[in-house]
């Protein structure tokens, strides 16, 4: 099982921070399969902070929707186009499998061979009882299904439509019958009855089987060889030996067309929606040049996802990687409001209120007395920092300030000082486009039905903020118009004097509810405002309550 520790989508400083740390905090408790992952692309402040600690991205998991990959069979049991039948039918009867891939050497698909369709070849029905004993296949092949032993040199291995026939009755009988028959295109079984071989080979039948391991005249069989007569000897009884015989036939003859082939990163569910009604045992996986890298059956789709999730600084769907709703999620650690999906089991939710994930992580590290790495004690600190403003945001909290202070001193470095190289890594709205400022760090909500974005950017001051303001605002007009929101908002934060700009498009009868100094149109504000969590966030829900 492997699982997934994350943020939310469009990540932030904590988010990625505590991913990062928790996975650690998991593989030093002896946890396997852990692993961090982020939603979105980083910042350049996320960026320059990994970079500065010497610790590798985690890797980029935009969607986390089981994926066919996720469910198919990788060491697959599979048969050759140019087997014998019999092997398949072996196959399937040791791993009890219903059908096979049929592959060639460079693993590309031909199709697949079930054992519904071998039974029909070995066991014709009456309707087509005139074609019995015929079977399509070479003398190699043929002697090869019941290990047949040849007294005349080296078999052909060229294919022919052969006639399987019981010596039954008596020479002459045999001598009126092969008359009737193709003597060239006959397999002719049979004991140890010498008369019937010496019919046999004046009759010109292609191969004469000797059954029952009987012994066979050597000079017989030399005759026979310069006759062109080859002549095998069965270890089994004439019954068993036909039975074997029948299934001689090589599987690129017995190929079944499946319509129904996957990628393996199709989305699980909709190969489940296509295979419902097929009446196929297996689905293959291909790669981009028909090479089977895996096959599906139906019953591969009722296993239970390979991945779980833990999902850290935040608890709501709407905020979490797509397709997280369709996987296990078996932790939560988050310090904010409570918006989560029932679970079909208990879980462990860690929600606290402090300013940062990284408090909660860095706590979870003392209680487990372990002492986080100087790598994971400077993302745990930089995680506070950003979120906490460094101690100074409403949110920050005494747990907080102490963190701050206790991982300064492991990572060897003040919150101070690295505060001020965090922030003074290139300005939002310099380095990012209107459109990726708006959704950079934005988290979606749901309010009695409203659906709503509030995205919040720190910048050092607010020297760059007049012109990019329109550019903004139709930003986040955009972002109204393309999600269906009630609104769309953008919190610019100054951190130096703790004020910050609020611009908002949307529902016009929303908008008139915002009571804080008018800018601009679309634009107020919010002196002492830094929190979107603890400030802004409960003012705009009690406008949208005033709205409705």
């Amino acid at each position: 099982m492997e699982t997934i520790v994350i943020g939310h989508r469009n990540p932030d400083m904590d988010s990625v921070c505590s991913a990062v740390a928790y996975a650690a905090l998991k593989e030093r408790l002896g946890e396997i399969g852990v692993r961090p992952a982020r939603a979105g692309a980083l910042n350049e402040r996320i960026a320059f902070v990994l970079q500065k600690f010497g610790v590798a991205q985690p890797e980029f998991l935009p969607d986390v929707t089981p994926r066919v990959r996720d469910a198919m069979i990788k060491d697959f049991v599979g048969i050759h186009p140019d087997q014998p039948i019999a092997e398949a039918l072996g196959l399937m009867s040791a791993k009890r499998l219903r059908a096979l891939p049929v592959v060639d050497e460079n693993l590309r698909f031909h199709g697949t061979i079930s054992a519904s369709t071998l039974l029909g070849l070995v066991m014709p029905s009456r309707a087509a009882a005139q074609h019995a004993r015929e079977v399509l296949a070479s003398l190699a092949n043929i002697a090869g299904t019941f290990e047949g032993r040849s007294l005349t040199g080296p078999l052909s291995s060229r294919e022919e439509t052969y006639a399987l026939v019981v010596a039954a009755m008596d020479a002459e009988s045999l001598a009126s019958r092969l008359r009737h028959l193709e003597p060239a295109r006959t397999v002719l079984f049979v004991g140890d009855r010498e008369n019937v071989h010496r019919t046999a080979l004046e009759g010109g039948v292609s191969a004469l089987v000797v059954t029952g391991g009987a012994e066979v005249d050597p000079a017989f069989a030399a005759e026979a060889q310069a006759a062109g007569m080859a002549v095998l000897v069965s270890p089994w009884d004439t019954a068993t030996s036909v039975i074997f015989a029948r299934s001689a036939m090589i599987a690129r003859h017995a190929l079944e067309e499946v319509a129904e082939k996957f990628d393996g990163d199709a989305p699980l569910e909709l190969a489940r929606r296509s295979v419902a009604l097929s009446n196929k045992f297996i689905f293959p996986v291909l790669d981009g040049e028909s090479r089977l890298e895996g096959i599906l059956s139906k019953s591969d789709f009722l296993k239970a996802p390979a991945r779980q999730l833990i999902l850290v600084d935040h608890n709501e769907l709407s905020q979490a990687v797509p397709g997280a709703d369709d996987l296990p999620v078996v932790e939560i650690i988050d310090h904010h409001r409570l918006g989560n999906r029932p679970t079909e089991t208990p879980i462990l939710f860690l929600n606290q209120p402090v300013g940062s994930t990284c408090t909660i992580v860095a706590d979870l590290y003392r209680r487990h007395a372990i002492v986080p790495d100087r790598p994971v004690a400077g993302l745990l600190l930089a995680g506070i920092i950003a979120d906490t403003l460094n101690g100074t945001s409403p949110t920050a909290t005494e747990t907080d300030r102490r963190f701050l202070a206790e991982l300064g001193q492991i990572a060897g470095i003040t919150a101070g000082d690295l505060a001020a190289e965090i922030f003074a890594v290139g300005s939002p709205l310099q380095t990012l486009s209107p459109d990726k400022v708006v959704e950079a760090d934005a988290k979606h909500y749901e309010e009695k039905g409203l659906r709503f974005s509030v995205a919040q950017i720190e910048e050092v001051t607010f020297a760059n903020f007049d012109a990019q303001r329109e550019h903004l605002l139709a930003a986040l007009r955009h972002r109204v118009g393309s999600e269906g929101l009630f609104f769309a908002a953008l919190l610019v934060t100054e951190i130096n004097e703790q004020n910050s700009y609020l611009l908002v498009e949307g529902n016009s009868d929303f908008l008139r509810t915002i009571t804080y100094p008018e800018q601009s149109d679309h634009v107020w504000f919010l002196a002492g405002v830094v929190s979107r969590k603890k400030q802004l966030l409960p003012y705009l829900t009690e406008c949208l309550a005033r709205v409705r």
